[in-house]
């Protein structure tokens, strides 16, 4: 008796009896001789996908008997990366298509994430967590797409594998600026700052008007600091003790292969009021008690303060509360007196009962500066007095 083993799909006899037919060296045969020759068994090291297939188990007698077994080979995923997509640019607005092809058995299925585990905006309607399929493609591409996708292949068969594709969009600077109206006390440090967006990364520098780029100096402090996403940067200038002649306009300029922008911001100096010289009164500067009409925020001299203000033209506000209480007696006795009240008021003659016309335009003009302290006064007890 006789035993072969033969490759079914390709016709090939692989072993005779004790023998092996083929050169593959991957082959070979034995059988079991305590049950007098009766099973044989068909080896094969080191399986390849190729040795998939029907096997047949043929014994040569009188009628031939044949048995037939299949082997199924399974192959772990793996990703050609010839044919998938590697990093891409891209401009922001345009549309991209990204490849992924994977062989294996079974055919691997081919799943799309995030590396950060974001969602994936495949449209600005379609918006998934992830995605199946050989190919990614994403409508009109924003900076917010920007970031690593992986193509993930799976069979079954472990390991499972993946490839990262880093996915660039570039566009050109664009810039905040937080408060484009800046005021500071002469004598404090003031810091300027501006929000930049920009890929490729941009060159960020401050300038003084249309003047020269502005450096680290004893007078100022540049800084800059990369946020979240790394396209975003956080710029701050900061002007130390500052002056009567830092007065004027800054710009942050941003610049890129893609485009060049700048910002504007007009930073004022302001001085505390001093004593008035006329004796009658003098102002009363506030600083350190909150601000000034909150809208400002004071610390030592040595300390950094941005000073926001939401109006150009608002100046340092004081009350008018060191009148003399002499001045305001007189004011208050000769405005309850009824005739001085009504002559004033309506102009009568000494003759309808009030006083002289031309007496109480004289006390007027004579009495005029305290008249309009005394009044300024008596406001500054609810509200306050701008001085320009």
């Amino acid at each position: 008796m006789m035993v072969a083993w033969m490759h079914f799909e390709q016709s090939a006899i692989l072993t005779v009896h004790n023998h092996v037919i083929t050169r593959n060296p991957r082959i070979s045969v034995t059988h079991d001789k305590h049950d007098r020759h009766r099973t044989w068994y068909l080896h094969i090291n080191n399986v390849h996908e190729e040795d998939r297939g029907r096997y047949m188990c043929q014994i040569n007698t009188v009628t031939a008997k044949t048995q037939f077994g299949y082997l199924n080979v399974v192959v772990p995923p793996n990703i050609d990366d010839s044919l998938s997509s590697s990093d891409v640019i891209v401009r922001e607005g345009a549309n991209i298509s990204l490849r992924c092809r994977a062989s294996g058995s079974p055919r691997p299925i081919i799943k799309w994430k995030r590396d950060d585990n974001s969602r994936i905006a495949i449209n600005k309607n379609h918006i998934v967590n992830e995605w199946e399929g050989d190919t990614l493609e994403i409508t009109r591409i924003s900076r917010l797409d920007m970031g690593a996708y992986l193509c993930i292949a799976s069979n079954g068969v472990p390991p499972t594998v993946s490839k990262r594709i880093k996915v660039s969009v570039d566009f050109p600077p664009m810039l905040l600026i937080p408060h484009q109206l800046v005021g500071a006390p002469e004598g404090f440090n003031v810091t300027i700052e501006c929000f930049t967006e920009a890929h490729p990364t941009s060159l960020n520098y401050w300038t003084r008007g249309e003047g020269p780029i502005i450096h680290d100096s004893h007078k100022y402090k540049v800084e800059a600091s990369v946020g979240l996403p790394a396209y975003k940067t956080h710029m701050k200038l900061t002007i130390i003790n500052v002056g009567s002649g830092d007065d004027g306009i800054y710009k942050c300029v941003a610049k890129n292969p893609r485009g060049e922008t700048d910002g504007i911001i007009r930073l004022y100096v302001s001085y505390p009021p001093t004593t008035a010289s006329t004796g009658i009164y003098s102002t009363d500067s506030h600083w350190g008690e909150n601000g000034i009409n909150g809208n400002y925020a004071y610390g030592g001299s040595d300390s950094t303060r941005s000073i926001y203000t939401p109006d150009k033209n608002t100046r340092y506000q004081s009350n008018l509360n060191e009148i003399g209480l002499s001045e305001q007696k007189s004011f208050l006795d000769k405005t309850q007196n009824p005739m001085v009240a009504n002559g004033i008021a309506s102009g009568e003659d000494a003759e309808s009962g009030g006083q002289n016309p031309s007496v109480a335009i004289a006390w007027l003009l004579i009495t005029m500066p305290t008249l309009l302290l005394t009044i300024r006064t008596a406001v500054g007890s609810s509200s306050r007095l701008s001085l320009c």
